[in-house]
């Protein structure tokens, strides 16, 4: 290992918000007007008329489905404004990490031994925050970081996107169903498999170049992460 690098536990790099979670049941969303999004330990679970998170986070499983059959913790990238209940530690990146590299790094990591509970899976704070991690250099995390963020620039372009375009076909496609619209003059020939998307990558400044094939088994995970949730 790199004399700049060290031997730390997660509590190292990160900052828990946990106590800023409230859960709301069923009965208190029932009537709410769905604005804003309401996640639960391992998805979305509703949309609600109020938020109490603003910003970029990464959500690990508390309690129930902790893991995969893997052994690997079950993540939630997310962004904006939003609500979770009690069922998801709720955290951000500290000493080179942010939320997009603490991602990375609990999707590579292997927690099996930390969960408890023979009936109900859980993952508590103290074990999670005593995990061992090892934490690069801040070059090597400024470098990484600069690396990473157009990727997941991405991610959030194209979810965005698709939740837009899902937005737009709920409302469309009833009144298409019913014969509200009229499709019957439409030109489609214009769409051909000749159309072609591009896009251009600037080189990043020398200062931020890495070895990448070093960490090409990382940005596997993102491409992944990426396609599994479009």
């Amino acid at each position: 290992m790199p004399d700049d690098w060290k031997i730390g536990v997660v509590d190292d790099i990160i900052e828990l918000f946990d106590a800023q979670r409230i859960p709301l049941s069923s009965n208190q969303r029932e009537n709410m007007e769905k604005i804003y999004p309401y996640y639960g330990a391992t998805s979305l679970m509703d949309y609600v008329d109020n938020y109490i998170f603003d910003g970029k986070y990464l959500l690990l499983g508390e309690d129930g489905t902790v893991i995969d059959d893997k052994g690997f913790p079950i993540l939630q990238y997310v962004w904006g404004k939003f609500w979770v209940n009690n069922h998801a530690h709720i955290l951000q990146g500290k000493n080179g990490f942010n939320v997009e590299s603490l991602y990375l790094f609990f999707k590579n990591k292997n927690i099996k031994g930390i969960v408890t509970g023979a009936v109900q899976p859980k993952i508590n704070q103290a074990n999670l925050r005593a995990l061992p991690a090892t934490i690069p250099s801040k070059t090597i995390m400024d470098k990484f970081n600069y690396t990473i963020k157009p990727l997941f620039d991405l991610i959030r372009k194209n979810r965005e996107e698709n939740i837009r375009l899902s937005a737009i076909r709920d409302t469309l496609l009833p009144k298409l169903m019913k014969g509200e619209i009229d499709v019957s003059n439409v030109d489609i020939s214009a769409l051909t498999s000749t159309d072609k998307l591009s896009f251009r990558c600037r080189s990043p400044p020398k200062k931020y170049l890495i070895d990448f094939p070093k960490y090409l088994f990382l940005i596997r995970q993102i491409v992944e992460f990426s396609f599994g949730h479009l």
